[in-house]
């Protein structure tokens, strides 16, 4: 019986559905400096994940979700800036 390889699967933040990881954003917070997307995957730091649609991304400002889930006080400059980066790569 061959060994099949475990697909690890992360929850969103914005609609709590969970996805393989390969196919969420991951939205990072370093020890120090300020809250971004890791398109890479690897940036060190405390991460959480967001699903790859424009909904979720929204969300995301709407609900100040960032603030809940790093349990910091990221401002508006932060969730501006990550809907910036994710609407212009897109």
């Amino acid at each position: 019986m061959p060994k099949t390889k475990k697909i690890p699967l992360r929850q969103c933040i914005a609609c709590r559905e969970l996805k393989p990881k390969k196919e969420m954003l991951r939205i990072v917070k370093p020890s120090e400096g300020a809250v971004f997307l890791d398109f890479s995957g690897k940036a060190p730091g405390r991460g959480a994940y967001i699903c790859n649609c424009p909904d979720c991304v929204k969300k995301l400002k709407k609900n100040r979700l960032i603030n809940k889930v790093f349990s910091c006080e990221a401002d508006e400059a932060v969730y501006t800036a990550i809907e910036e980066e994710y609407f212009g790569k897109k």
